[in-house]
């Protein structure tokens, strides 16, 4: 994976915020890359390493996450038609003021802020919870500024397509055998035309 292309150009005080009130000593710096993935499957793993349920010496009430660094948020893919019926809503506290933004426009203003929203809304609403938060770096490219740390990229696991239910595999089958009855019945069709064609110019 490539970690960095050059110089960060980006807000170096926003991408260093809040890393003074973590102790970084025994953590790991993994390292995303959302290129061409799904939001929400990519939104677990992260979850996961952020929460340090992927080490043998998980206890809900420690804080043993390790650093998430995010690349490419601008490149994520979601499914279905969730990038114009998925809405982001909130309320300024004055009455009637409830706003919404779609996904497409919350990708176009901001798509580090959709990553960070996954995420949070899939970690337990707690007192760790901010700490876990200082942990995620998410940025728009492939630049970021943790090029002098020792960084782990994090290969995604393999993606296990569900079988198909019995009852959409019947329907499938019977709509493959219509459509061939079908081209059948056309083909029988043109021959019994083309024979009675021969015919009359005998």
């Amino acid at each position: 994976m490539k970690m960095v292309t050059g110089a960060f150009n980006s807000n170096m005080k926003r991408a260093l915020a809040g890393l003074r009130r973590i102790d970084l000593d025994g953590l790991r710096w993994r390292v995303f890359d959302a290129k061409g993935q799904v939001l929400g499957r990519l939104a677990s793993q992260i979850s996961t390493v952020i929460q340090g349920k992927d080490k043998p010496t998980y206890a809900p009430n420690r804080d043993d996450g390790d650093m998430c660094i995010v690349l490419n948020a601008k490149d994520i893919c979601v499914t279905g038609r969730k990038l114009t019926d998925k809405y982001y809503r909130w309320h300024t506290g004055y009455v009637g003021h409830l706003k919404e933004r779609s996904l497409k426009d919350q990708m176009s203003k901001d798509p580090t802020e959709v990553i960070r929203k996954a995420v949070l809304r899939m970690l337990p609403r707690n007192k760790l919870r901010d700490d876990r938060d200082r942990k995620l770096r998410i940025f728009t490219g492939d630049e970021h500024p943790f090029a002098d740390k020792p960084l782990e990229p994090y290969i995604m696991p393999p993606r296990q397509v569900r079988e198909m239910r019995p009852r959409a595999r019947r329907a499938l089958i019977r709509a493959q055998k219509k459509t061939e009855q079908q081209g059948v019945n056309t083909m029988s069709k043109n021959g019994k035309k083309e024979e009675e064609k021969a015919e009359v110019s005998v």
